[in-house]
């Protein structure tokens, strides 16, 4: 409880602080630009502190099936207010983007104005509360007697494409979208989510099969059925995600070499 207790205090803290020196530092920027960039900074802390544990968990587990890490539920702890925040977090910034863009539906807090971020990110908020209700009371209370933290630990590591996810946005909030840096960052967007979230499957997989002498082709068929039928519902999205990742990297591309007469703008949208 003492690590949920410091996730209760660290994430809403991160945000609050992030607010005041980002309205303090860059005083041109209105509501929505503090509130974009201040919630990808959240997420971005969140991903790097979990792409480190995963990486602590996975490489120490010698038996991917039996070796448990105290890390794995005391992060579990310590995340899971940053994933009931986070959702609250992504309501104030598609409300403030929302806002100033003069939409009149947003003209204060309301009830139609959480139907309308549901509405507009239903996929994003399924996945935060599937992990709360979900994934984390499997991971604390329902392993009795199993390990299996080699796989927590990769789920965590999926995390890592996040902050450069995040950093895409924090560049065109800051009008560098057209910089050698945000191209860079575009390519590693793509590569590290293709490899940490989608080859990530496959990965698991594989190692099982070396674990038990099992060929790559076999291991679906030495498994539960629930099991693959969750790691297909957990890869299911991602593939989504990714091609909306492609289908952003392609029209961005037409935009800088004049394909298209749209100009780059600003998105407070995020796939994870």
């Amino acid at each position: 409880m003492y690590m949920l207790a410091c996730g209760v205090v660290f994430f809403p803290g991160l945000f609050f602080i992030s607010r005041k020196v980002l309205e303090s530092t860059f005083k041109n920027w209105n509501d929505a630009d503090v509130f974009v960039v201040s919630e990808r900074l959240l997420s971005s802390i969140h991903a790097t502190l979990a792409t480190i544990v995963g990486f602590i968990i996975a490489t120490a587990s010698n038996d991917v099936m039996s070796d448990r890490h105290r890390l794995t539920n005391e992060f579990v702890w310590f995340g899971a207010p940053y994933m009931a925040f986070d959702i609250y977090a992504m309501y104030l910034s598609n409300y403030h983007s929302q806002k100033v863009r003069g939409h009149k539906a947003y003209m204060k807090h309301s009830l139609l104005t959480i139907k309308l971020f549901l509405l507009r990110h239903p996929l994003l908020v399924f996945h935060h509360m599937v992990l709360l209700t979900v994934f984390m009371p499997i991971t604390l209370f329902l392993r009795t007697g199993l390990g299996g933290d080699f796989f927590i630990g990769c789920f965590f590591m999926a995390e890592f494409s996040t902050p450069f996810v995040s950093l895409g946005t924090v560049l065109i909030q800051l009008g560098l979208e057209d910089s050698w840096l945000h191209r860079v960052n575009g390519v590693m967007v793509l590569l590290s989510f293709f490899t940490c979230r989608i080859l990530l499957f496959p990965y698991m997989y594989w190692v099982y099969g070396q674990q038990y002498t099992i060929p790559f082709h076999k291991v679906p068929f030495h498994l539960q059925l629930q099991c693959n039928l969750a790691n297909l519902s957990l890869l299911a999205p991602q593939i989504y995600w990714f091609v909306l990742l492609c289908c952003k990297a392609y029209r961005l591309y037409l935009c800088q070499t004049g394909s298209t007469g749209q100009p780059s703008h600003k998105d407070g949208s995020k796939t994870d």
